[in-house]
């Protein structure tokens, strides 16, 4: 009995973790890039596309007195805040959108999106055969100095 389970435990370690290709990164990107390049263009079809219908975009907000409140964006916000051109109001030369993956597991992703304002954390699953944003934590930057 020893003998099996040390033959089933060597041939187990022996098998190849879950590796992601190319093309599992090359979605993420496009998917993250969806949803940036879709603000800025206004372009709603490209953001209802880069996200899950139950995403949850959310920020803390500290007052003055440190007293700290979450707010939260669903999905149909950020679509609807997209179709009305919120980001089309970045001029072309402040549109940054760097996209960084942090790492990959398996159906999970975590992407860094650096913004022109803002840094957003994205949590990226792959659903029904599609990556598809499902939590944002973002922060805004630092205004810039006068």
């Amino acid at each position: 009995m020893k003998l099996a389970t040390l033959i089933a435990l060597t041939v187990l370690s022996a098998a190849p973790a879950a590796a992601q290709s190319a093309a599992d990164s090359a979605a993420i990107r496009a998917t993250a890039l969806d949803y940036i390049e879709g603000w800025y263009e206004g372009n709603a079809d490209r953001m209802a596309r880069a996200v899950h219908p139950e995403l949850a975009k959310r920020i803390v907000r500290t007052n003055e007195q440190g007293m700290s409140r979450l707010d939260n964006q669903s999905a149909m916000t950020l679509v609807n805040g997209t179709k009305s051109g919120g980001g089309k109001n970045t001029p072309v030369a402040r549109q940054q959108k760097d996209v960084t993956i942090l790492d990959i597991y398996r159906n999970a992703a975590s992407v860094k999106v650096v913004a022109s304002d803002w840094i957003d954390y994205l949590q990226i699953a792959k659903y029904n055969g599609s990556w598809r944003i499902v939590n944002v934590l973002w922060e805004l930057k630092p205004a810039p100095a006068p």
